[in-house]
């Protein structure tokens, strides 16, 4: 099983027979070219396209476009996408909201919450767990917010954690935001989640191209026992068996 960083909070997971992309935004060289167009959609095997909520860097329109080029294609979206996906009479569309579960021969994906809108997937293919966390984050801006305001945003988010452990309390690969905006406590949410979630390996997304601030959650993780690959460019790769890290 490998993972492709494509960018931002954008992902393909290969496997035997399948490919899972996660939250297309951009491809890894430009909007419409690199990997994902010359090498990922046309990898035999069922493909899957996520989408975890309607905003612009979590969804683009052009996945709609795909089914085309592969008319095996099943869309599992979040249900809040229909107002953005327009009129569409795609039927391979599923929409999900939080608690809906999808299921097929190959995976099986289920819905949990956001702190913003749309949802997060866990999807349990091949045995393993991996979770991708869409917008969900503690989104506590607590540089610029009154405490407050954001001790309520901050419990929002531990509220649905637990709903999440509550399912399970351990994964073996999570893709979840590590974004310096919110400012010296950036990382309070990623760990926050290894804290309460057993993490395998853990990869940062939703940080833009800054790299080093995404690495600085490394040790951080490793004190909860959880790896974690952070990818320095767009396109690159790991096997998730073993950690290969491909350049």
């Amino acid at each position: 099983m490998k993972l492709v960083y494509l960018y931002h909070s954008g992902f393909a997971l290969l496997g035997e027979g399948y490919t899972i992309v996660f939250d297309y935004f951009e491809d890894s060289r430009s909007a419409d070219k690199g990997i994902l167009h010359e090498e990922i959609l046309s990898r035999e095997g069922q493909l899957y396209v996520l989408a975890s909520h309607s905003h612009y860097d979590h969804f683009n329109r052009e996945v709609l476009s795909w089914s085309a080029r592969r008319p095996d294609i099943v869309y599992v979206f979040s249900r809040d996408i229909q107002l953005s996906a327009g009129n569409t009479h795609l039927r391979t569309i599923h929409w999900m909201e939080k608690g809906d579960v999808f299921q097929d021969d190959f995976l099986e994906i289920r819905a949990f919450g956001s702190t913003d809108i749309g949802v997060s997937f866990l999807v349990k293919v091949e045995g393993k767990l991996v979770f991708h966390a869409g917008d969900l984050n503690n989104w506590h801006w607590m540089d610029e917010s009154p405490e407050a305001e954001w001790k309520r945003d901050e419990a929002f988010f531990l509220r649905e954690l637990e709903d999440i452990a509550a399912y399970t309390d351990r994964m073996d690969v999570v893709m979840f935001p590590v974004d310096p905006r919110l400012g010296k406590e950036y990382m309070r949410g990623p760990v926050q989640f290894v804290k309460r979630i057993k993490t395998a390996i853990f990869v940062p997304m939703h940080f833009d191209e800054a790299y080093a601030k995404a690495e600085d959650f490394v040790p951080l993780a490793a004190q909860e026992g959880t790896r974690v690959w952070v990818p320095v460019r767009r396109g690159q790769q790991t096997d998730l068996d073993n950690m290969t890290i491909e350049n």
